[in-house]
């Protein structure tokens, strides 16, 4: 979505490429109806900051941001009128109107990470991780839990994985890495340093690198050998790290299932000799 693209761009822009970017996000609906010029006059800078704003979030025109605003908010519109909720959540919101409004943020992202995944990307992680001796999982805070999740389902495919929320003891293992391991960094924003840190010693010891992140150009992404984005689903009460959850643990699934298909014996034997300790433990 384009305003998810803004929003992960906002950090990086100036001062008056902000202006821009904090008045589209402010109401998105407000500019289809502008021109480039009206725009700049609106938020206090020119038509040319206008056209550089666009450039940098990476769109050719301020054409190409008016269409994807409008395409946007059609699927959107779209969505209200199934259900009429919009992302914030009141104090005074019944029950199923909240519930309403998370499935609604959530699916909307889910669709867009799964429109913008880049299948060769996806495809370049999935083999890096097949063919790893050994895998560093690296994430903290609401990335840390995905970090468990994700160790959770390589080891349970034959995978030599293993979660690290602590920089000391990631780092560590980092440092004992060698080319024939591989390491898959989480971090939403991307600037994480006890993400960063352990991903990039990991690099100079040779190790393959894989990141999950919500901004392409953050200091993360740029570190890693393959880069895979997520989308946020910011409601009331949900942002940053845990609005973007259930778009990472997509990502994490697409990955987890294509690991398992480049590894299908070893995969489908170790399901089979795990298959019966759940049921073990059934009363």
């Amino acid at each position: 979505m384009i305003t998810a693209l803004i929003r992960s761009e906002l950090p990086r822009m100036s001062g008056s490429l902000r202006k821009v970017g904090d008045w589209v996000l402010a109401d998105p609906t407000r500019v289809p109806g502008l021109s480039a010029a009206e725009l700049g006059r609106r938020t206090g800078t020119s038509q040319a900051t206008v056209t550089r704003f666009c450039h940098a979030v990476g769109l050719d025109s301020y054409q190409r941001l008016l269409l994807e605003l409008a395409r946007e908010q059609g699927q959107e519109s779209q969505a209200a009128e199934r259900t009429p909720l919009g992302p914030e959540i009141g104090p005074d919101e019944p029950l199923e109107r909240v519930v309403a409004a998370v499935a609604r943020a959530d699916l909307q992202a889910l669709r867009a990470t799964a429109e913008q995944l880049d299948l060769g990307a996806l495809e370049r992680a999935a083999r890096v991780l097949a063919q790893a001796r050994r895998i560093d999982v690296y994430g903290v805070g609401a990335s840390g839990v995905l970090a468990l999740e994700t160790q959770a389902r390589l080891f349970g495919i034959g995978c030599e994985a293993r979660a690290w929320t602590e920089v000391h003891a990631a780092e560590t293992s980092a440092a004992l890495l060698t080319p024939a391991d591989a390491v898959v960094a989480l971090s939403h924003s991307g600037a994480t340093r006890e993400v960063l840190a352990p991903l990039r010693l990991a690099a100079e010891r040779g190790a393959a690198t894989v990141a999950v992140t919500g901004d392409p150009r953050s200091p993360v992404a740029h570190a890693a050998g393959v880069h895979l984005t997520s989308t946020a689903a910011g409601t009331g009460f949900r942002h940053g790290g845990f609005g973007t959850r259930h778009s990472v643990l997509l990502i994490l699934d697409c990955l987890y299932a294509r690991v398992a298909q480049l590894t299908y014996s070893r995969a489908t034997a170790a399901l089979a000799l795990t298959a019966h300790i759940a049921d073990v433990h059934r009363r």
